[in-house]
C-alpha cells in the first residue's frame, strides 16, 4: 500500500485509471509512469491528453525527476504530476517548488518519516532559501 503526500498531509491513493509506460503510450493514454532518465522534451511531445505524469525516484540522491517536472511545467503541462519513489520529507518543498502536485511513497518510509515531518514542508512557497536572501 502507498501513501499520497499533499500540502494537507497524508492520504490512501484515489487514482484508479492505471497508469502506461511511455513505450506502451497510444495516443489517448490517461496516466503516463515515467524513469527518471526520462527526456522531458521527448515526454511533452508524446503526453497527448495525459491527465497524470508519474515519475520515479529510483533513489532520493537522483534528482532528474525534479527537472522533468520542472520542463513539462514550463512547456505548459497542467495535468497532475506526481514523484514516486526514493523522496525524503526534506525534498518535499523542492518537488513542490519543481511542479509537482504530490509525492507518492510506500509505507515503510511514511513509518520512517511520519506526516508530521511532511507538513513541516508544506509551507513551500514561503520557505525558501531565495527568498530569505532577498529578505
Amino acid at each position: 500500500m502507498n501513501v499520497i503526500v499533499s500540502d494537507e498531509g497524508f492520504s490512501p491513493d484515489d487514482w484508479t485509471d492505471g497508469y502506461v509506460t511511455l513505450e506502451d503510450a497510444a495516443n489517448d493514454v490517461v496516466a503516463l509512469d515515467v524513469a527518471s532518465d526520462t527526456d522531458p522534451d521527448e515526454l511533452i511531445d508524446r503526453l497527448g491528453n495525459a491527465q497524470m505524469v508519474r515519475v520515479d525516484f529510483p533513489s532520493s540522491a537522483d534528482g532528474r525527476g525534479f527537472t522533468i517536472a520542472r520542463v513539462l511545467r514550463l512547456k505548459g503541462y497542467t495535468g497532475r504530476l506526481r514523484a514516486k519513489g526514493h523522496v525524503l520529507a526534506d525534498q518535499y518543498a523542492m518537488a513542490r517548488r519543481s511542479g509537482f502536485d504530490e509525492v507518492e511513497i510506500d509505507d515503510a518510509l511514511a513509518a520512517r518519516q511520519p506526516e508530521d515531518q511532511w507538513l513541516a514542508r508544506a509551507n513551500w512557497e514561503e520557505n525558501n532559501y531565495q527568498a530569505r536572501l532577498r529578505g
